[in-house]
């Protein structure tokens, strides 16, 4: 589709205009969000209507006029064209989310890496979603193995409320408990010692969050550790995420397993995820990692 884009757009914008538009953008159910340069933004609309034309599942354009930004990783979006509202559903591995693009954070970037992490999920585990979201990893697990038991933390109450509604949706209200509150706070006060796997995927400041996702586990589990790194190239991020996982968990007993590039998130840098194992107890020895 982007190369598509640009080729819609070669009959109404010069060369060198086109050269310009960006060459990937996201859709999230039937909303598109795109990035326009600041020289393009005065042709945005005839660009969004050249979209709704041709992504027949599209039916709203926002552009996207900020980073990501603050506690609750959201963006400020425009609307463009089509339908102003910023409610959708998203499918994704078989389950149905709901999103609102404009009060929650939501990445259809990450459908492999919540399939992977869902796909690792052991029977009857009980698992910790520090930085849900509208529960997207945390419903798919539960979709996925029926006897696991996801408490799915979540500070944006907007967010914490679509998770529950999102696991309503998807018949695994049983197993996915929406907790609006700070996760270090929820795991001292209500989870300590109780999971056997616990996921971070808030890559901005999971760093902060170690104490606690360790304070969750058991006396063995693994945490889902992600974090972004600058480095020159793919194979140099996973170097530097891997020194970067053992230095986060330095004064624990612990194994990296394996550390992966999730995506690029910008010029040079790299979302990564290691899968961390720790035990906590005397009694499960472990040599501490190198």
């Amino acid at each position: 589709m982007p190369h598509m884009l640009k080729n819609m757009l070669s009959n109404i914008l010069s060369s060198d205009e086109v050269s310009q538009v960006y060459s990937a953008f996201d859709q999230i159910g039937d909303i598109v969000i795109i990035k326009i340069p600041d020289n393009l933004m005065p042709k945005k609309k005839l660009i969004a209507d050249i979209i709704l034309a041709h992504v027949k599942t599209a039916k709203v354009v926002f552009a996207q006029v900020s980073p990501v930004k603050g506690d609750y990783r959201v963006r400020n979006l425009e609307f463009v064209a089509g339908e102003n509202r910023t409610v959708t559903e998203y499918k994704e591995h078989g389950c149905r989310f709901r999103v609102d693009v404009a009060k929650t954070y939501f990445s259809p970037r990450l459908s492999t890496e919540r399939l992977r992490i869902a796909n690792m999920v052991g029977e009857g585990e009980t698992i910790v979603n520090m930085f849900a979201g509208v529960g997207t990893y945390s419903v798919l697990m539960a979709r996925m193995n029926k006897t696991c038991k996801v408490y799915s933390i979540d500070s944006n109450a907007v967010a914490a409320e679509l998770c529950e509604a999102n696991a309503k949706l998807n018949k695994v209200q049983d197993r996915v408990v929406s907790i609006h509150g700070d996760a270090g706070k929820v795991i001292k006060d209500e989870l300590a010692g109780q999971a056997d796997r616990v996921l971070m995927p808030l890559p901005e400041r999971a760093k902060e969050f170690v104490d606690s996702a360790v304070l969750a586990l058991k006396k063995k589990g693994v945490v889902h550790y992600f974090i972004h790194i600058r480095a020159d190239n793919k194979k140099t991020s996973q170097e530097l995420g891997l020194q970067d996982a053992h230095n986060a968990f330095v004064k624990y007993n612990h194994v990296v397993q394996q550390v992966r590039v999730v995506r690029g998130v910008g010029p040079r840098i790299y979302q990564i995820v290691a899968d961390v194992s720790v035990k906590t107890s005397p009694a499960f020895p472990l040599p501490l990692a190198q």
